[in-house]
């Protein structure tokens, strides 16, 4: 089996993960240091812990999105960094389908309402459906809290649901929702594999960001953050060869 290294960074939680095999290590950092920062000295632990190089993984692999503005940016920065310094390939998966998988995984739902909270009012959600792999029903979508509405019967997760407990409450789902299902590098590498196996992914100069809401332009401290978090990424990798 393929070994991916996956990198996570569209939330207040920063995560990468090592999988190979059916074996996966993970790390996790939130609220210490910035998501650019707690990256790298993570992925370096997992490679150690694994005794692997770079070069001996396979692919890639991030949360393109929706998400944080500058985090979606942070994790493909990274990852194109890591994956140009190492000649990988980069496989993208949408944060939405790591919550549903994680959903699936620890609640045994077969039709996943994901809700991730958008800040400004706002949610981004999505709707799939679990049998013998996972497959979209409604793709992700911004709307505010109201213009949640799934098809049917559903296990909901996400953080949306405790930022907005009273605009979603009318919602059958709502009152059983596991709000502390997030985006992790975990299911994401999981996902990566699978899409890599099936020739889904990208150059690492192709590699974007999923984004549902527009933003005219970033601000000088993003700009800065993302270019040292991809620079450091690429002297990283240069270094470890």
């Amino acid at each position: 089996m393929s070994t991916i290294l996956a990198i996570e960074t569209s939330s207040e939680l920063a995560s990468c993960a090592l999988l190979r095999g059916d074996a996966v290590l993970s790390r996790e950092s939130s609220g210490v240091r910035t998501h650019s920062q707690s990256i790298l000295p993570m992925v370096q632990e997992l490679l150690a812990e694994a005794g692997l190089s770079l070069a001996d993984c396979d692919a890639i692999a991030y949360g393109s999105g929706p998400g944080s503005f500058t985090g979606v940016r942070t994790a493909c920065g990274i990852a194109q960094g890591l994956a140009y310094g190492a000649g990988l390939p980069v496989v993208p998966v949408v944060t939405l389908d790591a919550m549903a998988l994680a959903c699936h995984q620890q609640h045994g739902a077969i039709r996943v309402l994901t809700v991730l909270d958008a800040r400004m009012g706002e949610v981004y959600w999505a709707q799939y459906d679990y049998r013998d792999g996972l497959r979209t029903i409604l793709p992700p979508a911004l709307s505010a809290p109201a213009g949640v509405a799934p098809q049917g019967d559903v296990t909901a997760c996400g953080n949306g649901f405790s930022a907005y407990v009273a605009e979603l409450a009318e919602l059958p789902s709502a009152a059983e929702a596991d709000a502390a299902i997030m985006p992790h590098a975990v299911q994401i590498a999981q996902l990566a594999r699978t899409a890599f196996a099936a020739g889904h992914f990208v150059k690492a100069a192709d590699a974007q960001p999923l984004y549902l809401r527009n933003k005219i332009a970033y601000t000088s401290a993003e700009r800065l953050d993302m270019a040292a978090a991809k620079a450091a990424a690429v002297a990283a990798t240069e270094a470890g060869q």
